[in-house]
């Protein structure tokens, strides 16, 4: 609203002859002394409340105001509401400017400009200016920069209707319609001076019509009411979760079309190219626009012992670039060979060719260590290199189960290689031995010990990292984190330190395993940083601390999954007690990843994590387990309530000499949960402006931006909506068309809101188990064979719950319930395992699963679902 202060304007407006005149030289004057005051930045704040919502401050030009965002934004870890979709018109998040904003100082905090926006806004600001007396200045300075700042406002998207990056977007942004009636009396001549736009130019005659122009459909959003709508300033640009804490984040789609990729990693020689290794034993190289060249980088296919088995740990198992290969060219590989009648796993030298930057020289490979493996199972995989420039290699303890060779096992005998962490230096090894010992290695001189050891007691680590640390002050640093696959009861992730035991198999995480090793007091093993059970997950995947730049918010965040439950996990260290604080991670509901090129669903075994040469953050997942199946796909991890500024994180790759042809990246996952209707473009003006009866609506169907017309369709279905009676039951999803305006009617629905279900058909669901009776989430029911049943929640997911969510006529699937959230299902039999959908199947049955019946879980995974026809969940 217009403060009292500026209200002392006529109410009735000027003529352009009045205002649009020359500039005498007083008032020459009176612009370049407003001009260094604006350029010298004089702010007098006159009041600051606690609770930081109401600061009250003298802006640029002198105004008081207030603002919501200011004092609201909190550098740092946050849990915000997920319903928020706050978007820039470059359709990225907004971001905190690196240095203060002059103009728009309203968003100096939180936003979508820099300083080089704020300057050409200001600059436009006077070029408009320069047209009026002193005056029309006093009257309509503050509207004009009301108008052009808000491109910097987090919600810059939705005020210029811009959420639809094919469609052209406002020159003013959508004001309420008090605001605009105020602009429009007082400062209609400027119209022409901020817009372009011939449908403004012919509205601005007739106040209605102009206001109806720059009419939001979602008043929420019109300025400036937005500014004190809590539900959107509150928690603004942190990180989001739903109710129950889980993180919101979005994906990118990298590479696709892979088999089983376990390992991405770059080679730090500035080029940002990445190599992918597939476990069949092919390293593809990736340019930084994300296209591959055809020629693998490396290709020992026929020496990887490896197979189609789904679920096969041996093959192509680990890569990494020595610290020098810009200089040296070398690359180590841990892969699995069949020697004779032996498996053995081979940790491999090679150099990179001298005729083709991306492509290996074969023949220089030199076998640094092979060690046999009693088992086909367990045979660990990482190989890289540490802060102090030594190669660490990550075996495992030789498989079967329980680690049963010899008196205490593997893991436990510092004479084996076997269940360890080894460090070696293979530094100037050119002449001489391959590899040679690190002075400091911890069991250099016990006697019986291998001088490999670097710590030991471990069981399977599969995925490791080193931390960057702390973009400014490189806290963390050097530290070495690793997912430990447990037996049978829990799963781990551990900080590596010199010459520690693990623990393994005399613990497992913080239990007992052996009960008499675990008695043991000479045993004097490091318990892990975290551990979780078998319910949450049955074989974890180590991944990464967050040290990239483009987004700031989750910095420090140690980011990992498990390949089994496919459940993406996080981990903050808290500074205070040094206890690490564990959210789990899902993937952004309703409009959340509603950015261009963001999907919110990935395929749920997680094989592997990697950071690119900026330290960005990726994911390797896959459809299928097997070494030959082209399932695999490269995420990328983003936040999409926060980015880094522009051109913080820009980087020049070196230039790469492409010998090979290019395969250009084509991106095939899309994102679900959320239909987003076609937007139209706005119609024109009529030539004879016609004013609309105050009660009828001045914009017509036609003329809704895509997310008013989901709005209002998710509107008519809330207020049509009938409480129903668990369980609910229905064989058919209803189907929308929105493009077409029209949609099918569902089944009939008797007087008790229940779905006629005498004879259920093959395929239909229900929910149940609510505690509140709701109907839009339960435990999700299946009726196949002629009986009702229960899901095992091993591979559940998104695109799962979305094909039962439509079933039962919502637009959204919120969440993807686990471990029996909405009770166990007991007097049923599990009928559904390992269920896997791509969220447009009819009914579960039209999905991947096991055998009816056939079922490796208990009940205590039951399946459930949260639906609704809203973007956020109803706590």
């Amino acid at each position: 609203m217009i403060k009292a202060s500026e209200q002392s304007a006529v109410n009735q407006p000027h003529t352009r002859q009045s205002v649009h005149r020359t500039v005498e030289p007083e008032a020459v004057s009176f612009f370049a002394g407003l001009h260094n005051f604006l350029i010298d930045e004089v702010r007098v704040w006159h009041r600051v409340t606690r609770n930081g919502r109401m600061w009250y401050y003298c802006d640029i030009l002198g105004r008081v105001r207030h603002s919501t965002f200011i004092g609201l934004y909190l550098l740092g870890f946050w849990i915000a509401p997920v319903s928020l979709h706050p978007q820039c018109l470059d359709f990225k998040p907004p971001f905190k400017p690196q240095e203060d904003l002059q103009f728009c100082a309203m968003y100096r905090n939180f936003g979508c400009c820099d300083s080089a926006k704020d300057q050409e806004l200001m600059a436009k600001f006077y070029k408009i200016m320069d047209n009026f007396d002193n005056y029309g200045y006093a009257n309509c300075a503050g509207y004009v920069q009301d108008l052009l700042c808000q491109e910097c406002s987090p919600y810059a998207a939705h005020l210029f209707d811009a959420e639809d990056p094919s469609t052209p977007i406002r020159t003013l942004p959508g004001l309420c319609p008090d605001y605009c009636s105020q602009f429009w009396l007082k400062c209609r001549s400027t119209i022409t001076l901020l817009s372009d736009d011939l449908q403004l130019a012919q509205a601005e005659p007739d106040q209605v019509q102009f206001c109806q122009h720059l009419e939001l459909e979602d008043p929420d959003y019109c300025y400036p009411h937005l500014l004190s709508n809590e539900q959107l300033t509150q928690n603004l640009g942190h990180v989001r979760a739903d109710p129950e804490g889980c993180l919101q984040l979005c994906l990118e789609e990298v590479a696709n079309g892979l088999r089983n990729p376990l390992a991405m990693v770059h080679a730090n020689d500035g080029t940002h190219r990445f190599f992918i290794a597939e476990q069949v034993g092919l390293v593809w190289t990736y340019l930084p626009d994300r296209s591959k060249l055809e020629k693998p980088f490396l290709n020992i296919t026929k020496a990887v012992l490896t197979s189609p088995w789904e679920g096969d740990e041996r093959g192509f198992l680990g890569l990494t670039f020595h610290p020098d290969y810009k200089y040296n060219g070398k690359l180590y590989v841990y892969y699995s060979v069949e020697i004779g009648f032996d498996e053995r796993i081979r940790v491999s030298e090679f150099r990179v060719s001298p005729g083709d930057m991306n492509v290996v020289d074969h023949a220089s490979e030199r076998i640094i260590l092979e060690v046999d493996e009693p088992a086909s199972n367990h045979n660990g995989g990482m190989v890289m290199f540490a802060d102090d420039g030594y190669l660490y290699i990550f075996t495992g303890d030789g498989g079967m189960a329980g680690d049963p060779f010899g008196k205490y096992g593997n893991a436990q005998n510092k004479s084996a290689l076997l269940g360890k962490v080894l460090r070696i230096n293979v530094d100037d090894n050119d002449r001489g031995p391959l590899y040679r010992i690190p002075s400091d290695n911890p069991f250099v001189r016990e006697r019986g010990a291998r001088p490999e050891v670097y710590a030991y007691g471990v069981r399977n680590m599969w995925r490791c990292s080193v931390d960057r640390g702390d973009p400014l002050t490189k806290e963390g640093k050097g530290r070495i984190f690793c997912g430990d696959v447990g037996q049978n009861k829990f799963e781990e992730i551990d900080i590596i330190e010199k010459g520690r035991n693990y623990g393994w198999r005399a613990k497992e995480g913080f239990s007992c395993y052996d009960k008499k090793l675990c008695a043991n007091s000479s045993l004097d093993d490091v318990l892990p940083i975290y551990a979780y059970p078998h319910k949450m997950g049955k074989s974890v995947t180590g991944g990464y601390v967050y040290r990239g730049c483009e987004y700031p918010n989750l910095n420090g965040m140690y980011i990992f999954g498990d390949f089994m439950s496919g459940r993406m996990m996080s981990l903050q260290e808290n500074k205070n007690t040094g206890q690490w604080n564990y959210h789990e991670i899902c993937m952004g509901m309703g409009l959340t990843c509603a950015f261009p090129g963001l999907i919110n669903n990935y395929y749920q075994y997680i094989i592997s994590f990697a950071e690119d040469e900026a330290g960005e953050l990726y994911f390797m997942s896959t459809g299928v387990p097997s070494a030959t199946s082209p399932t695999g796909v490269v995420y990328k991890l983003v936040d999409p309530s926060r980015r880094a500024p522009p051109r913080q994180c820009h980087y020049d790759p070196l230039p790469v000499r492409v010998k090979s042809k290019l395969i250009t990246f084509r991106p095939k996952e899309t994102l679900t949960g959320v239909e987003l209707p076609t937007k139209h473009q706005k119609l024109s003006l009529p030539e004879e402006p016609v004013r609309p009866h105050p009660t009828e609506s001045a914009v017509s169907e036609s003329d809704k931006d895509w997310l008013q017309e989901l709005m209002d369709i998710l509107k008519e279905q809330e207020a049509a909506a009938v409480t129903t009676t668990l369980p609910q039951t229905t064989t058919k999803p209803p189907r929308h068309t929105r493009r077409k305006n029209r949609r099918k009617k569902g089944k009939h629905r008797s007087e008790s809101g229940l779905v006629p279900a005498a004879v259920p058909q093959s395929g239909a669901v229900r929910l149940a188990g609510d505690e509140q009776g709701r109907d839009d989430r339960g435990r999700v029911e299946i009726f196949a064979n002629g009986e009702w049943g229960t899901v095992c929640d091993d591979l559940w997911n998104t695109k799962n719950a979305a094909v039962v969510c439509r079933q039962l006529g919502f637009r959204f699937a919120l969440k993807a319930s686990k471990h029996s959230e909405f009770g166990e299902g007991k007097s049923l039999r599990i009928l559904l395992d390992d269920v896997q959908c791509e969220g447009t199947e009819e009914s579960l049955l039209d999905c991947q699963h096991t055998d009816i019946g056939m079922h490796n879980c208990a009940h205590y995974e039951d399946a459930g679902v949260i639906c609704g026809n809203s973007d956020y969940v109803d706590a």
